[in-house]
């Protein structure tokens, strides 16, 4: 593709601007600015272009055959997605460097801006990334940000993918909370979202409708067609643009699965090679979520790590032996479930379980364990839920704190979603903000998507309604039992920087040992250059563990009394 094929409205010197969108369809492309219309320019790839003098900040549509559109690679909008675009010079003046850190390192606290804090905004986020970086976390994962209609969600349904959501603040109040951020050593993670567009306020489908492939579909409507150079390159400058403009350490890239069809294997050789060819002076990671347990993209090098659900499947039904839908393969053994998601990375790698109809995974355990991401709590397993219920309102807490610990200490890598460093038991529920059919919509939609995933009781709390998203914020509040809870993090957050963090710097130097000690208790033995971990754990029973030479390391509870405890021990090559 040539250079003048982009998306976006970017600066070009002396108070110009190059403007350019794809509108292969179209027969007539301007582009309005403060009310003055500019003709632009085709090529024979679709894309439409021109230069165009105009101050940062104004306001500007796309005028397609007579038609007006906000441009679909808004950068920031006058208001809603439905109105104009704006100007936006991303030059900003950082006050200290970032050399990033090492993935191994890698601690994250995924937040939703929104909920994380009263206010819900960037800049009283940034107030809480020292606290989160005394507690001894690494990186937070913002969950996605591009704008969508209305100004409470997910994030999950945005339209206009490059633009913050001005709920949040401005771009540079992004990038202060990015810079608080890594002040404080944190990296921060972004999750964007490539596999669809929400339902409102998607004018690409007006704009560039080959766009898509309506003969494919998805969840979410028609899929997006990978085949197209156009779409590809939509989606590497606007990942390179969150990189580049933002300084953001990486991103998390949502259910890469439902990227599929002709052209999804370039995409992603494309993309993970476009980020690898930045020298931003940083490392740079890439995190997918594959519900289909494939090494491909890891085995790339491009591709940095991957959402486990299966280590967070296997605890989950072990504490609360919860067992429909997608719990059932998990709730025969689940024990036995997470010693195998210890020794080999996921449980699932294509042999045929019990509660599932067609295998899933192939053998993914000769890969580095810090390409797993494991969990036991996250936005999708807790709001997936009828009620937003977390782990502590459906287990004990010896257990729940137990799998917390297990999670922090094991040489995987740990991912806390916020205020579960806290033990905060207040949901985290699903919450829109649409008018109208669509509003009613989204109402029966999610009244049928609980209905299989563990609905507790009758009266489902209604997703438009505000006080929904009020009920899901954070209490920081530090009762009694918050502030043993935050002990708990940095207490094991300690443990992980000075001994399990050098370890997993280096190769593994043998193969996991992991053993049954009781139904429902094992011993856990991983060895590497740099030394070795051991973890035993009672999971439900007190394991006959073997002797160890001196006192844990680490220990919560009693591991030779308490049917839920945990002690481990690290050694020096």
């Amino acid at each position: 593709m040539t250079s003048e094929n982009f998306w976006r409205a970017r600066p070009d010197g002396n108070g110009q601007w190059a403007i350019s969108t794809w509108a292969p369809d179209a027969k007539v492309v301007a582009v309005e600015i403060d009310g003055s219309a500019h003709p632009l320019q085709p090529n024979v790839e679709g894309f439409w272009s021109g230069t165009i003098a105009a101050p940062a900040g104004a306001a500007y549509t796309f005028v397609i055959d007579g038609q007006k559109f906000p441009d679909p690679a808004s950068h920031q909008q006058e208001s809603d997605v439905h109105g104009p675009s704006r100007l936006t010079d991303p030059a900003y003046q950082w006050s200290s460097e970032w050399p990033g850190r090492p993935w191994h390192e890698a601690v994250i606290y995924e937040l939703h801006i929104g909920t994380f804090t009263p206010e819900g905004t960037f800049a009283s986020a940034a107030e809480k990334m020292s606290h989160l970086a005394e507690l001894g976390f690494t990186a937070i994962e913002i969950m996605p940000i591009g704008q969508w209609s209305g100004a409470r969600g997910w994030g999950y349904d945005g339209v206009l993918p490059y633009a913050p959501h001005p709920a949040y603040g401005t771009p540079d109040d992004l990038r202060q909370l990015i810079e608080a951020a890594q002040s404080a050593g944190l990296m921060v993670i972004l999750d964007l979202v490539m596999n669809h567009f929400g339902p409102d306020g998607a004018y690409i489908h007006q704009t560039a409708p080959k766009f898509f492939d309506e003969k494919a579909h998805t969840p979410w409507g028609a899929a997006i067609d990978f085949d197209q150079p156009a779409v590809r390159r939509y989606w590497i400058d606007c990942a390179l643009m969150w990189l580049t403009d933002y300084r953001l350490d990486g991103l998390r890239l949502d259910a890469v699965h439902q990227i599929k069809g002709p052209g999804a294997d370039r995409f992603f050789a494309d993309f993970g090679q476009a980020v690898a060819d930045l020298d931003l002076g940083r490392p740079l990671h890439l995190i997918v979520e594959d519900e289909g347990n494939e090494p491909g993209l890891r085995e790339s090098g491009l591709y940095t790590a991957t959402w486990n659900d299966d280590f967070h499947h296997a605890i989950h039904t072990a504490l609360t032996g919860e067992s429909q839908d997608y719990y059932a393969p998990f709730a025969v053994e689940p024990v036995g479930d997470i010693a195998r998601a210890l020794e080999r990375g996921h449980v699932e790698e294509g042999q045929f379980r019990p509660g599932r109809d067609e295998p899933r995974g192939q053998s993914c355990a000769h890969l580095p364990f810090t390409s797993f991401v494991n969990s036991t709590q996250t936005h999708d397993q807790i709001g997936n839920r009828a009620h937003g219920d977390r782990l502590l309102t459906l287990a004990d807490a010896e257990g729940v704190k137990t799998a917390y610990a297990l999670l922090l200490l094991s040489p995987f890598i740990p991912m806390v979603f916020m205020g579960e460093e806290r033990g905060a038991t207040s949901p985290f529920l699903f919450f829109a903000d649409y008018e109208g059919e669509l509003a009613e919509a989204v109402r029966k939609g999610r009244a049928a998507e609980f209905a299989g995933i563990a609905a507790l009781g009758d009266g489902v709390p209604d997703p438009i309604a505000e006080q929904t998203f009020t009920d899901s914020k954070i209490d920081w509040s530090e009762t009694g039992s918050a502030r043993e809870w935050l002990d708990l993090t940095r207490a094991a957050l300690t443990f992980r920087n000075a001994y399990v963090a050098p370890l997993i710097a280096t190769e593994r130097a043998g193969d996991p040992i992991i053993r049954r000690t009781a139904e429902k208790a094992l011993t856990a033995h991983w060895t590497y250059e740099a030394g070795e971990l051991v973890i035993h754990l009672n999971f439900g029973d007190v394991g006959d563990h073997p002797p160890m030479d001196r006192d844990p390391d680490f220990s919560l509870f009693d591991i030779t009394r308490d049917t839920f405890a945990i002690a481990a021990w690290s050694h020096s090559a």
